[in-house]
């Protein structure tokens, strides 16, 4: 088998408190509920359309360690600048903090680029459209945005 015969299913990633991050990913990010235990322990869901995008496992206290080993951020493909956009719109009106200000490209010169923020439990998150964020200067010199230094 080669890698270019592989491709993502669906990241998991481990919650805190696993009715927020469900409302915060569903709100965010459009994402329905596939399925789900919320009762006892081993609790979890799976977030996606069709298919399973995200399995939440509530297992987990305290907040995401950038300075551990593991996930460093985790990125959504937007189609359009416009997509990104209105994410960003809707991440405004949650309250929740974007790293930088507004959509940003992905370095300088670059088309590509987002928005660049965390979930509640405080994991990186990006989304990006491939072409049209030119419009604003990099925030980041020398190194990529998506890198959140």
């Amino acid at each position: 088998m080669t890698a270019t015969a592989l491709k993502t299913g669906h990241v998991g990633i481990n919650v805190t408190d696993l009715p927020r991050s469900v409302a915060f990913y569903r709100e965010i990010f459009g994402l329905g509920l596939i399925g789900e235990k919320t009762e006892g322990e081993d609790r979890f869901a799976f977030l996606g359309d069709d298919d399973i995008v995200l399995a939440l496992w509530e297992q987990s206290e305290g907040a995401f360690d950038t300075r551990r080993p593991g996930l460093h951020h985790l990125s959504f493909e937007a189609p359009d600048i416009e997509t990104v956009r209105r994410a960003e719109a809707a991440l405004k009106a949650a309250g929740v903090e974007l790293y930088y200000d507004g959509v940003v490209p992905h370095g300088e010169g670059a088309a590509s680029g987002g928005v660049f923020f965390t979930d509640p439990d405080g994991t990186r998150l990006e989304i990006y459209a491939p072409t049209g964020a030119d419009t604003a200067p990099a925030p980041v010199k020398g190194a990529p945005t998506c890198g959140f230094f």
